[in-house]
């Protein structure tokens, strides 16, 4: 086998992957990190646990992505759930499956998924180079040639494998800077959005709220024309409006929606177990056995405490009015709001505080078998930075482990 001079641009889940691969069909692999040390958003991942894949089969797998879940398929073949769970555990890191199929080491660190990662880095004795900036690559007659970085240094390159992510927790050095170069280079680019985002609403109760987890509860977002309903699941309130498991899920739609319409409103459904007449019945009960507890009280026993207060300020009663003196009109207005808590969604937050990218390089640029550019032999792309996003749960980081193992693979063999 030819070696050839095969340099990684980016280490984080994607470019380490993609640069242990590589290690292990031929030596010499160069890893080039703008940071001071590799996997910074990797650290931050699952809340800091790192929830690195999901334990489902692979078709309900590549039904948690958007829009081009298909095009991960090969790369899914080639290296999927149960290859990154062995990976992991023949290194002696021991995994855990929590619900919904969600993988975590049982330490419940992603430092430990990170120190593997680098562990094997070494071992393989990849020449990695932190804090060194991307500025430019060489190209001649369709091919890589190699690469400068921001300090004037040059490295010849056959094969160049980038890896720089998206927007998304741009503190951590995610800056786009390898979409852009992917552009100057001929490539298609769509049009960067942000994705797993908490929503901003306008009305300012959130803000009164903050912190207060809603659970088992369901949503129903519309912008007039169509409507989503999620699962029943989590919402959680913040100084600027909502966000949580089931509206990070279905962000990415409501973001899509925000550009389209002005007006998108979420109505939530406090109690989904229960019908409009069913909780009628149930209020009806308690009232009756209860003439002389407050509404505020009443309300306590199917609310979270800091937001009965709330919740009666919206309803327009007096909070320390008694349950008897509750009229229909009044009691239908309660259960309307159980049923139907609207908040107007205005926008969602920076792309920089997402936890994923969604947009970014064209995926009929790159040859889905082996993640080669279709316009410049050699250059290879994986990880966020390819237009490619997935729901929470540990699909979006299979996704860059996937697609690095792939160009990793591709970049030494071809």
């Amino acid at each position: 086998m030819n070696e050839k001079k095969i340099v990684v641009v980016g280490a984080g889940p994607a470019g380490m992957m993609a640069a242990i691969r590589a290690s292990q069909l031929q030596p010499g692999i160069v890893l080039i990190e703008k940071n001071p040390q590799p996997g910074k958003k990797l650290l931050l991942s699952g809340k800091g646990r790192c929830n690195l894949t999901n334990a489902c089969n692979l078709d309900p797998f590549i039904n948690k992505f958007s829009d081009h879940g298909e095009f991960l398929r090969d790369a899914f073949k080639k290296f999927f759930n149960l290859g990154l769970m062995q990976f992991f555990e023949t290194r002696n890191l021991k995994l855990k499956v929590e619900r919904q199929l969600r993988v975590f080491p049982v330490n419940n660190r992603a430092g430990s998924i990170l120190g593997v990662l680098k562990k094997e880095l070494y071992k393989n004795k990849v020449k990695a180079l932190y804090g060194a900036c991307l500025k430019d690559i060489f190209i001649q007659g369709n091919k890589v040639k190699g690469l400068l970085l921001r300090d004037g240094k040059v490295i010849p390159a056959q094969r160049l494998i980038l890896a720089t992510g998206g927007l998304s927790f741009s503190f951590t050095g995610s800056t786009g800077e390898g979409i852009d170069m992917a552009r100057k280079l001929g490539h298609r680019i769509s049009p960067s959005r942000a994705g797993l985002v908490p929503l901003e609403t306008s009305q300012q109760y959130p803000r009164l709220l903050k912190g207060l987890a809603l659970k088992n509860i369901r949503l129903k977002f519309s912008d007039g024309k169509k409507e989503i309903i999620s699962p029943i699941g989590e919402l959680l309130f913040t100084d600027f409006g909502i966000s949580g498991p089931l509206v990070l899920s279905l962000s990415g739609k409501i973001v899509d929606w925000l550009k389209e319409n002005k007006e998108v409103y979420v109505e939530i459904d406090l109690k989904p177990a229960l019908s409009r007449e069913q909780l009628d019945a149930r209020l009806a009960r308690e009232f009756k056995l209860n003439t002389k507890k407050s509404i505020r009280n009443t309300l306590r026993s199917l609310l979270p405490g800091s937001l009965v207060d709330v919740f009666i300020d919206m309803a327009e009663i007096i909070p320390d009015k008694k349950v008897s003196q509750i009229t229909r009109t009044e009691r239908q207005r309660v259960i309307s709001l159980l049923k139907n808590l609207r908040l107007n969604i205005t926008r969602s937050r920076p792309i920089e505080e997402a936890m994923i990218t969604r947009g970014g390089l064209d995926l009929r640029d790159i040859n889905p078998r082996t993640m080669e550019s279709r316009l410049i032999k050699g250059l290879y792309f994986a990880g966020e930075m390819i237009d490619v996003d997935a729901d929470t749960g540990g699909f979006n980081l299979q996704a860059a482990f996937s697609t690095g193992y792939l160009a990793g693979e591709s970049a030494a063999l071809n």
